[in-house]
């Protein structure tokens, strides 16, 4: 097994990754990270959710920061805000150590545009966000990318899935011409490689990591077989049985998750709901409850679940199985953190039975009955 001296990552970095519980690195770091530590152009990673992106990424790109350069270097485009905030949080981290500072912000829609631009005045190398907001802050003159010399895209389908094409084609124009640009995205749709062959080299480098190694071996994957009426009681059973332990139940819809939250917590299930409908600051309440442990079960939608970064948490329940496979191993990778071991149990109708079996073959894994 590689580590991540041997990956070629600095010291400082690799003290930095001990101390957020990062010891060995994932498939998709062990590729990734050692091209581009010695390769400069674009690049394009095919990799499921929750693989460690943000950090095979991260490194190379703080390495590639000119310092006394107070003007932004970096801009990494995602499809949600939690999932830029998280990414943020990350590069802090990784940059305690370094002999000179380096600066990230977020920017995002939902929190007040006057105070992200009070943030950007101040020296600042990276800047993390969404699309829309991105393209505000450009149009509004409060946001100069044209130093920008290498563009990352995390999680591009999805973006592209959420209609933000015309905002990612016009950022990419700001940045500087001779820019790098990486991807990452679970898949490969029509839009995705439209917008590669409009800003990407020919001949770009490309990474894929097999989904059957992109699942954490020390979770446990079971199913119950009910029918859609027994769900919530089923819910409160297994949560009841755990109480102490901590966990996130996922939804497919904003709707459903509002429902849930409230069903469990007319059972004195200490929960909520983080959905898309909420305010970015009752996300943040409903976030900072859950990170302090003031609520034990957090009811999520899949898109607000990115950006979810939650040691000790003991299993993850599927209310309702994914649209999409890759979903599935994001979801299930909340839990087993850092070392531990974890549950992912999924809710099903009979008829779902036969594909979340054919599902756990394709990823490389035993998805047994719920006993």
């Amino acid at each position: 097994m590689s580590n991540f001296k041997s990956l070629g990552v600095a010291d400082h970095f690799i003290k930095a990754l001990h101390e957020i519980d990062i010891k060995s690195p994932t498939e998709v770091q062990e590729k990734v990270i050692p091209h581009l530590l010695e390769h400069q152009g674009d690049l394009i990673v095919q990799s499921p959710t929750g693989t460690g992106k943000t950090i095979a990424f991260g490194l190379p790109l703080i390495q590639r920061i000119d310092p006394k350069n107070e003007a932004v270097q970096v801009l990494i485009m995602t499809p949600s805000r939690e999932l830029g905030i998280q990414i943020s949080k990350h590069l802090f981290k990784l940059t305690k150590y370094l002999p000179e500072k380096i600066f990230a912000e977020a920017v995002y829609g939902g929190e007040h545009i006057l105070k992200q631009i009070k943030a950007l005045q101040r020296p600042t190398q990276i800047v993390v966000g969404t699309a829309g907001r991105l393209k505000d802050l450009c149009q509004r003159k409060d946001l100069d990318l044209s130093q920008v010399k290498t563009v990352v895209l995390d999680e591009a389908d999805e973006m592209l899935s959420m209609g933000f094409r015309e905002e990612v084609d016009f950022l990419i124009r700001q940045t500087h011409p001779k820019r790098d640009s990486w991807m990452f995205s679970a898949s490969m749709s029509a839009d995705v490689l439209e917008l590669i062959n409009i800003h990407f080299r020919k001949g770009t480098e490309r990474i894929r990591v097999d989904k059957k190694h992109a699942v954490n071996k020390n979770i446990e994957h079971r199913y119950i077989v009910c029918e859609i009426a027994d769900k919530t009681n089923l819910i409160v059973q297994f949560l009841k049985a755990k109480a102490g332990e901590r966990g996130v139940v996922f939804c497919r819809t904003k709707k459903g998750a509002q429902l849930l939250a409230k069903q469990l917590q007319a059972k004195n299930i200490s929960t909520d709901a983080i959905h898309g409908d909420l305010k970015q600051k009752e996300r943040d309440k409903v976030m900072r409850a859950f990170v302090n442990k003031r609520i034990d079960v957090l009811v999520a939608t899949d898109v607000a679940a990115r950006g979810i970064d939650v040691k000790n948490l003991g299993f993850v329940i599927h209310h309702q199985l994914p649209e999409q496979e890759e979903y599935y191993i994001h979801r299930s990778g909340r839990t087993a953190r850092a070392g531990e071991d974890g549950l992912s149990l999924a809710l099903i109708t009979p008829s779902e039975e036969k594909y979340l079996i054919g599902l756990g073959k394709k990823l490389g894994i035993m998805i047994r009955p719920f006993s």
